[in-house]
């Protein structure tokens, strides 16, 4: 038996029967969904519990001064970065800005690999943004959230995290991309399902994890998921060749894209690098 071969029995053994670590969520996205769900939290309060990480602190900053907001005139403080954010965005915002700190580990191969995953969430988190803004120009709103839909994107595929951890008893096969890629692509599913359950978020982030890498569309559509799909599609994700330009097809149909090549329409790029800059 390959090493490959066995280190793929022991992480169905583990997936079958609940035994893979998982990632927790970063302390203070967790205090920002606690004290989010406050009826009566202020913006003051909220700015208090994201102090608690100068780090985060510093992004929520960046965020409220970018093209994301669509905001011209600078806030220099996190007073007023929560202020102009405001508590319906803050909780999604936070926590994807905070997400980053998830993705760490002391083995230098690993942290490469996943380093290369969190990288892929960013551009698939972009592009997915940018398809959304350009659909809402063309048929009005959507109804789609795209601080939602940005959170969604990152964590797609979190359940990769822990395969690529787990894989780092078999050091040899990290750098092994294309092994790396089949564990993230078919066993990655299920994982992400049961972290975002164990992390409490909602039904509709599940169903994503759950059904991103069906190309197929969303009825009644467009979701969040297509979006997803979308940027997948850029990113030259599926293997289905076939069927992926079937999809994109369809979505060009929806108005979701405007070409085949959609990335390079200056509508989609402004949005997409406006994203790009508040992970940068």
């Amino acid at each position: 038996m390959t090493a490959q071969q066995q280190l793929l029995q022991i992480l169905k053994h583990k997936i079958q029967h609940d035994e893979l670590v998982l990632p927790t969520l970063p302390d203070v996205a967790l205090k920002v969904r606690q004290r989010s769900a406050e009826p009566d939290i202020s913006l003051n309060e909220m700015a208090d519990v994201i102090a608690q990480d100068p780090a985060l602190a510093a992004r929520m900053i960046k965020v409220a001064n970018s093209a994301f907001m669509g905001r011209s005139i600078k806030v220099t403080t996190l007073n007023q970065a929560v202020t102009r954010i405001g508590l319906s965005q803050i909780r999604n915002i936070a926590i994807a800005m905070a997400l980053e700190q998830v993705f760490v580990s002391k083995h230098k191969q690993v942290q490469k690999q996943l380093d290369m995953l969190w990288q892929n969430s960013i551009e698939v988190a972009s592009i997915s943004a940018a398809c959304l803004a350009y659909y809402n120009s063309q048929v009005g709103r959507s109804g789609l959230n795209k601080d939602v839909l940005t959170l969604m994107a990152l964590v797609h595929n979190i359940g990769a995290l822990p395969l690529i951890t787990e894989a780092e008893r078999q050091q040899d096969l990290l750098g092994d991309s294309r092994f790396l890629l089949f564990l993230t692509t078919n066993l990655a599913t299920q994982v992400s399902v049961r972290i975002l359950n164990v992390w409490g978020f909602a039904d509709e982030f599940q169903q994503v994890a759950l059904n991103w890498q069906k190309l197929e569309p969303c009825n009644p559509g467009p979701d969040y998921t297509d979006f997803i799909r979308l940027a997948n599609i850029a990113r030259d994700g599926y293997s289905d060749k076939e069927q992926e330009q079937r999809l994109l097809k369809y979505y060009m149909n929806m108005h979701m894209a405007p070409q085949e090549n959609f990335m390079l329409h200056p509508d989609i790029q402004t949005v997409y690098q406006d994203v790009r800059t508040v992970f940068s």
